[in-house]
């Protein structure tokens, strides 16, 4: 597993940060970056596994991650990218149907969001290969077909913002990855699914890859519908 993913302390995870995909799961749509945190036990190097607990619907969420070079607090956006070590390909997994059940009830979900390896995260890109983190191909294939496909073109907050609001809130520190959030297409993943992520270069230069494979959870938690 990367370096960064053994010694950063938090993930910093954006929500409803691409117009598409607000649309899909019927949310509304935030006016300054909204975010969640996630274990560092929840990540999954590429070719592990990720586990799904009995019972529950969980769905795949393909992003670009930012990965923290040097800590801080209050950083400005113009001095964001001086923060910045470089990316990573991830994948945020979610327990929708829990999630869907504690939000009903107004609880947090942290839960639907934290369950170990639902994190699946690449291997470190330094800053220098990606000079236009907003012009890449993020794509996700279940099986060989393609379910997510979509741009960083389309996010609603760019990084310098991102990093600014969670800076205004919590200290980053160095390790720390942020993921910017998820294009359309979100949807389950089932045990016995193979999963084919890719980051690409506007001119279809590919310049990470992130493959696992979904199984049943032993044990564990069980989900229970009210």
């Amino acid at each position: 597993m990367a370096a960064f993913a053994r010694q950063g302390r938090k993930i910093v995870a954006i929500g409803r940060n691409y117009a598409e995909h607000i649309k899909e799961l019927n949310n509304t749509a935030p006016k300054e970056p909204f975010f969640f945190l996630k274990p560092t036990t929840s990540y999954v190097p590429s070719g592990g596994k990720v586990e799904i607990p009995s019972g529950i619907l969980a769905h795949h969420e393909v992003e670009l991650g930012v990965v923290i070079g040097k800590g801080g607090r209050d950083i400005s956006q113009a001095n964001a990218e001086s923060h910045v070590a470089g990316y990573a390909l991830a994948v945020d997994m979610t327990a929708r149907n829990l999630q869907d059940q504690v939000k009903k009830r107004g609880l947090p979900w942290s839960a639907a969001k934290g369950f170990d390896s639902f994190t699946p995260i690449g291997s470190f890109i330094a800053k220098e290969r990606i000079p236009d983190p907003y012009n890449l191909g993020l794509s996700l294939k279940i099986n060989g077909a393609f379910k997510q496909n979509g741009t960083t073109a389309d996010m609603i907050f760019k990084i310098p913002r991102l990093i600014e609001h969670i800076s205004s809130i919590m200290t980053l520190e160095e390790g720390d990855l942020v993921l910017t959030g998820t294009p359309s297409g979100v949807g389950p993943l089932n045990p016995g699914d193979l999963v084919e992520c890719a980051l690409t270069t506007s001119t279809g230069e590919q310049l990470a890859t992130l493959d696992f494979s979904a199984i049943a959870r032993e044990g564990g938690y069980q989900f229970k519908p009210e």
